[in-house]
């Protein structure tokens, strides 16, 4: 049940990330730096704490690559080198969701997570849910960065993704 749903959703994700960094494309280092008020502070923090938090997430999950210490880790200063990452990061990420099956979603997993240091267990597919849904929320808050510059922001509903890509 949880598998063809998280399948779907990392596609989504990959596809709605590939349009919000084309988007972001336009805003130049300046304004891509600039703080406007999210709880990143800019485009520059927002998409790489995305990155960020996508790595410690895979790493709970896989036990390996290397994920940072703090939510708030810039892992790239400039553009082009965090839209390759967060490719890169993507199909790493809709990789290990096809080699899931629906008994190892069912299953669960240990962490310890950055904000309250304390160990917690936790079953696999909601978790992935939450990975996903975290990329939707502050996607959101990149998408406003875009708007408030005056500036053309992507559809990036769920729905669109279905109708141009067929899946249903």
């Amino acid at each position: 049940m949880y598998h063809e749903q998280l399948v779907t959703f990392a596609a989504y994700n990959r596809w709605a990330n590939q349009r919000l960094f084309e988007a972001a494309a336009a805003l130049g280092p300046e304004r891509f730096a600039a703080d406007r008020g999210v709880f990143f502070h800019s485009m520059l923090g927002t998409l790489n704490h995305l990155l960020a938090t996508d790595r410690i997430w895979m790493q709970r999950f896989t036990g390996a690559g290397e994920a940072p210490s703090r939510l708030d880790t810039v892992l790239f200063e400039t553009f082009e080198p965090l839209r390759e990452a967060r490719a890169a990061e993507d199909a790493r990420i809709e990789a290990y969701i096809g080699s899931l099956s629906e008994a190892a979603l069912a299953g669960t997993f240990r962490y310890t997570p950055i904000s309250k240091p304390v160990p917690v267990e936790g079953r696999l597919g909601p978790a992935l849910f939450h990975l996903f849904n975290h990329q939707t929320h502050h996607r959101g808050q990149a998408h406003a960065i875009l708007t408030g510059f005056g500036l053309a922001a992507p559809g990036l509903d769920l729905i669109a993704f279905i109708r141009e890509t067929g899946r249903d």
